[in-house]
This record gives C-alpha cells, structure tokens and sequence, in this order.
C-alpha cells in the first residue's frame, strides 16, 4: 500500500508451493442488497465446499475463516481445517442464510477494518496454537472482501484504514464487487471478469479489485479458482523450441528459445471423486504417479519441468481418438522472482507464438522429461504431447498416444449408398433434435452437488434440536450455543469501553435442499 506497510510477497519455502494459503471471506453487503445477494452466495458456497472436501489427494485448501460486515463485523466462522469439514462449513452457511434481509443498516465506518484486524488476529493465535515444534506449510492467508458496494470506493477505504496496520502476513488482499447488472451474452471463456491492467495502474495499490456478477454461477467459479495452484514462487514449465525456428534471432542460434509457463488444470478429474476407481496409476490422473505433466511440473524442484518441441503438425491432421487424459492450459508465468523485462519478453514471445500457430493453423507435437521409474538400470520412459493454439493467450496441452499405447482397431470405409428407407428414419429422428452451435457446459447439471453432499456423513444427533423453528436472528444478537472463536476478538466499535463478547463460530447443519442453478445463456469456452 502507498503509506502503510506493504503486503508480504516474500519467497516462501519448498512445502508451500502446493500448498494453498489459508482464506479469510469477508462477506460485506449492505442490508438492501443482501436479500438479493444472500440465496446465490450460500448456494455457491455450498456447491463449491461440497466439491472441494470430496476431492482426494493432498488438500487443495488449507483453513478457512468467514465474517460478516454489516452494522457490525461479526466472525461466522473461525479457521477451520477445510478438507473433511463439510458438516461444520455447511453449518455456517446455514447461519449466513439466517441473518436478517430486512431492517435498518447504520454501517460502521471502521467495522470492514476491524474485521479484517480481527481475522489477522484470529489466524496468528491458531497458527501459535497448533504449531507443536515443526513448521507450518503456512505462514500468510489471502483476504477477500465480497462486498455490493462500489468495489473502488472499498479499496480505498481500506487503503486509508489499513496503512498503519502490519499486513506482513497478507499474501493477498482482494476486493470483489458484486454487481446487479445482467450477464450479456459475450464470448468470454469465463463469466468472471478480471480486472484491466489500466484499472489496476489507476488504483495504484497492492488491492486487487475484481467484478462479479450476482448469480451463482459467476460466484461459484470465482470460488472455484480457489482450487488452483496459483504460486507465483517459480515457472511450472518451459517449453523448449529449436533454434533454428528462429535463426533471424542471433541470440536464438546456439540456444534453444525457452519460454516459462505456469500450468493450469483445465477440468478436474472425475477420479478424483470418492466412488470412482483408484487410479494411482492412469496416466490423466493428476494424483497418480504416471500423470507426467501436472505432477512434475507442480512438484517443488530446482528445475522447472522440460517440454521439447520436436516438430509442427497441420492442426487438421491430428486424430482426436489419438489424444487421451485430462487437458491442461499453458500461459506465460507470472513467477515473481523474474525481473519485469524478462517477464515481458517471455510474454511477448508467447504471444506472438500463439499468433503464428493460429495463421499457419499449426499444432506442435512436444516430448516431455522422462518418467523417472525409480530404479537407475531401467530405460526412462517417455511421454509425448500436443500444443495448440487458441484465440486467448494460452495453449492446451493433451497427451498424445504413441507406438506402445496403440491397439489394433480397423476403420472399414463408410458405405456411399446406405437403405433409403434406413437413411429417411434417421433423418427424421436427427430432425427433431435441437441443434445448438457449440457445447456449453455450464448448461448441464449433473446433481453432482447434491451427489456429493449425500455422501458426508451425518452429525450425531441434532446439535440443535428446535433448528427448524428458528427465526431469523436479529442484527448483532449473537448466539449464546453457538461455538466460541478461538481468540477474543477486536471491539465492534473503538470506543466500546466493555469487554465484548466472543463471536460465534459455527451453528448446526440443517439439510438444505438443492436445486439446479438458473438456466443463464452463458457462452462456450473456447
């Protein structure tokens, strides 16, 4: 920040690479809009934590910890372990849907200030009370401020609140509006909007400011991105192109162009689900050994993971039954530890491959390091892959089969001249299908949300028995059977002179009923 002290942004160590950083949500919504806001927000948060407590292998979120700013902040939820937690998060959303829509709001100026002091406060005692000897994978959380007020007019109250707090343990603090307006039909790969660069440059603050939209699906992604490894402590890949591609480049004739990427998970795999087979060791499966690419290149080393470019293919030429496991997106790394002229350099020589694969309509066929399979008198084992372009800065990456994988399977030419008869039938069946020009995904339910959360098991009893006949609790009356937060928090207000009671943590789960989002016309990923 310009006056205060500036968010932490030093190297961290090897373990918390893949670890992601503790997640500090603070729900700040005036009382007019939350009727709006509240149904899409608890839903997407539902869906959202009954996806990422299902998922095996190692866990993709650490601790998470939510409060609410209205007249007063007030910590819903203490930081909680989040993987095997469902009960207890789903708890809390129950207690966000029971807080009043309607009554008078008289904001305090200080109350999003004190909140985020107060989540600091809260994530430095747990951190000193669950360290016994050995080091935490995790020494700074990221903050996001969810808020329906002018998301420019929040950052800079929060930069003026904030400049003579110690942020040294904010990896990350994030402003995120929630706008009324309605989702026009765009051809966006993402119904979350990322914030321009000459946003940022006019904000001129280490405050990320972002927009989305108030419907479930743009909140649910926005959620989802959680789940990516987004360290910027070193590139993923580099990607190895042959000089002589580039023998009008002097500096490219002895050496190889070299250009860093960060990789990124394009879907998750369905193996990762709890019913699915185990799949320790399929190739597309990111938590198996053999799943060369994600796993490599998001494993902590010395040396980033290798793709050799060997040669271009017609993008036409490429069998899709060829290809097999999950795809994954390639950008220009956005590593810190690269000064700003190599940075952009390689961002520009992305760019511009990307730009020359599209106009030769080219692919390119790259060799990856070779798996190691732990015993030195074995042959390595290699794996190939296939690059392509798109219209977005980035590149999809799919293995590819070789000779080995191949099985034997004839393709006989199709008939010219199939029954008249047999050829009308079809016809009439295939005209009475709807047609639509591209598939989008986010068209299809598949009550994988509802699936999952069936599968956690239940809590003993009732922790509250008369749940069904609550009211809507009252603004600022907190709960006397709720479960106490781990420190005393921060007064509501400076000048409260009497000791303040300890906020709430979490109430219990009721069973919420799941239903489909809104049918939105949300375009197709490219």
């Amino acid at each position: 920040m310009h006056h205060g002290r500036a968010i932490g942004k030093g190297p961290s160590t090897a373990t918390q690479t893949n670890q992601q950083p503790p997640r500090l949500l603070i729900v700040h919504i005036a009382l007019p809009n939350w009727a709006d806001i509240c149904s899409n927000l608890c839903e997407a948060l539902q869906n959202f934590f009954s996806l990422a407590c299902s998922l095996m292998g190692p866990s993709r979120m650490s601790l998470f910890s939510l409060y609410m700013v209205q007249n007063q902040h007030e910590c819903i939820l203490p930081f909680v372990q989040v993987k095997g937690n469902f009960v207890r998060l789903k708890a809390c959303i129950s207690e966000l849907r029971m807080i009043e829509t309607e009554g008078c709001f008289r904001p305090q100026s200080t109350s999003l200030q004190l909140a985020i002091q107060d989540g600091l406060q809260q994530f430095k005692q747990y951190s000193r009370y669950v360290t016994t000897g050995a080091a935490l994978p995790y020494t700074s959380l990221e903050i996001t401020v969810l808020t329906s007020h002018p998301g420019k007019e929040v950052v800079k109250q929060l930069e003026e609140g904030l400049k003579d707090i110690d942020l040294v343990r904010v990896r990350r603090l994030q402003v995120v509006e929630i706008t009324k307006r309605i989702l026009e039909l765009m051809d966006s790969a993402s119904p979350v909007e990322e914030p321009s660069n000459d946003e940022s440059s006019i904000l001129g603050t280490d405050i990320e400011l972002q927009i989305i939209d108030n419907d479930v699906i743009s909140m649910e992604f926005f959620f989802k991105a959680w789940l990516h490894n987004s360290g910027t402590d070193q590139e993923h890949i580099h990607l190895l192109l042959p000089s002589q591609c580039f023998s009008n480049i002097s500096s490219a004739r002895d050496n190889p162009m070299c250009l860093k990427c960060d990789l990124q998970e394009r879907l998750l795999s369905p193996s990762l689900l709890p019913g699915t087979a185990d799949g320790a060791s399929r190739m597309d499966d990111p938590k198996g050994d053999l799943s060369t690419l994600y796993q490599m290149a998001s494993q902590s080393s010395a040396s980033c993971y290798k793709l050799q470019v060997i040669k271009a293919l017609k993008s036409s030429g490429l069998c899709e039954s060829l290809t097999y496991g999950l795809p994954f997106i390639l950008r220009p790394t956005s590593c810190w530890q690269l000064d700003w002229d190599e940075l952009e350099t390689n961002q520009q020589h992305f760019h511009a491959l990307c730009h020359s694969l599209l106009k030769r309509e080219w692919m390119l066929l790259a060799k990856g390091e070779p798996l190691s399979l732990r015993h030195s008198q074995r042959v390595p084992a290699s794996t190939f892959y296939v690059i392509m372009p798109s219209n977005s800065p980035t590149l999809l990456v799919k293995a590819v089969a070789t000779r080995e994988l191949m099985l034997p399977s004839p393709f006989p030419l199709l008939p010219e001249d199939p029954p008249e008869d047999s050829l009308k039938t079809v016809e009439s069946i295939l005209d009475g299908l709807e047609l639509e020009p591209t598939y989008n995904p986010l068209q299809v339910w598949s009550h994988l949300y509802s699936h999952l959360s069936s599968t956690f098991a239940k809590p003993q009893g009732r922790l509250y028995p008369n749940w069904e006949n609550r009211t809507p609790r009252k603004r600022g009356q907190l709960q006397t059977n709720r479960v106490r937060a781990t420190v005393l928090p921060l007064p509501m207000t400076p000048a409260l002179s009497t000791a303040p009671k300890l906020p709430a943590a979490s109430k219990a789960s009721s069973e919420a009923f799941f239903r489909p989002s809104v049918e939105e016309k949300y375009p197709s990923w490219p």
